[in-house]
């Protein structure tokens, strides 16, 4: 059994009513705080974009800092993050200007982190490069190992009316990968700061809950964005028989 923590949107170095990024942070280390004095250990711990607020280098090193846990943790970009100092900063790589894609091998599942940010742009795309890798690397893991696929934009509307014109299109490309591979068990993703669940191309889509702030529905009213709800995980939980369940809990402490 594999169990995977997952939360989204950090932004680290958000500036809160003129606060310098001290309620992103300290909600970020809430959330690892509870994480880190959970009584078991789940496998890892998986964080879906827009780790920092504006890519700056400074915003990376609050990111890495935040994020020590007892856990692994997983992560890749979200339209809020920069390639260059993302790369520089949280890889230790140099500069490029490809997408920042990822293969994890946790026991008992493959996780594939795509980038699907769009350099300068708000919505998201899996370019040419992303949806080729995708292909090749399920093609060379076994057939009966499954594998969970994760990214930042959700590729589908949500009916927020200010998540959905900047959600990821093109995903009728990202469908016809996915229907070669029947290993994909879900989709994991964040960018629309409120948990949610429906499905793509015949799989659970999966969307993390934002740390930073929360998204509302129309029917409830007020502020399209919300800062006075808690944080909130998810606890995906893959079983042997490769049935998905989901968990979600808010963060009250840490």
């Amino acid at each position: 059994m594999l169990t995977i923590v997952h939360f989204s949107d950090i932004h680290l170095g958000q500036d809160h009513h003129g606060d310098g990024g001290a309620r992103a942070r300290g909600r970020a280390e809430r959330v690892m705080a509870y994480l880190d004095a959970l009584p078991g250990a789940p496998d890892a711990v998986l964080v879906t974009g827009d780790l920092a607020d504006h890519g700056l280098p400074a915003e990376y090193r609050e990111v890495a800092e935040a994020l020590v846990s007892r856990h692994p943790v997983l992560f890749c970009p979200g339209n809020h993050d920069i390639r260059g100092p993302y790369r520089e900063v949280l890889l230790g790589e140099g500069p490029a200007d490809g997408p920042v894609n990822r293969l994890h091998r946790l026991p008992g599942a493959d996780v594939l982190m795509l980038d699907s940010s769009v350099p300068g742009r708000h919505d998201g795309l899996l370019d040419e490069e992303t949806l080729g890798w995708l292909d090749r690397t399920l093609a060379e893991g076994a057939p009966d190992r499954p594998a969970l696929v994760a990214f930042h934009h959700p590729p589908v509307v949500l009916h927020l009316p200010y998540v959905d014109p900047i959600r990821q299109f093109g995903e009728e490309r990202l469908a016809e990968v996915l229907g070669r591979h029947p290993r994909v068990r879900a989709l994991l993703c964040g960018h629309a700061h409120t948990a949610a669940a429906t499905t793509f191309a015949g799989l659970p889509l999966l969307v993390a809950p934002g740390v930073v702030s929360t998204v509302a529905l129309p029917c409830e009213g007020g502020a399209e964005i919300t800062y006075d709800q808690p944080p909130m995980v998810a606890f995906h939980v893959l079983d042997d028989t490769g049935r998905l369940t989901t968990h979600y809990r808010v963060v009250t402490s840490g």
